[in-house]
């Protein structure tokens, strides 16, 4: 069974957060941190892991990606902070 994963990565606590959805978190996380992924989060050095779901579903996992998106800046810190208070680079903790 194959897992999708929607994930947060900021460049720093309280800072410029980017928003996707994949279906390889590390190899993702690992384009994000090298500058391998043109545009936003390159632009913006979104490089720590704060925060992720697994889906087993492509099409909710997109469904829930597109609504995070669409909230509040509130909201979404209040998401990240629900799991990790810290902010702490939870790719760490997957490789």
């Amino acid at each position: 069974m194959k897992s999708y994963f929607i994930y947060i990565i900021a460049s720093k606590k309280n800072g410029t957060i980017y928003i996707g959805v994949t279906n390889d978190l590390i190899k993702r996380v690992y384009q994000h941190k090298n500058d391998l992924v043109e545009g936003f989060s390159k632009k913006y050095k979104t490089h720590n892991l704060v925060y992720y779901e697994v889906c087993s579903e492509i099409n909710s996992a997109i469904k829930r990606e597109k609504t995070i998106k669409a909230w509040k800046r509130k909201w979404k810190v209040d998401l990240i902070e629900s799991k990790n208070n810290g902010w702490r680079d939870l790719y760490k903790n997957l490789i």
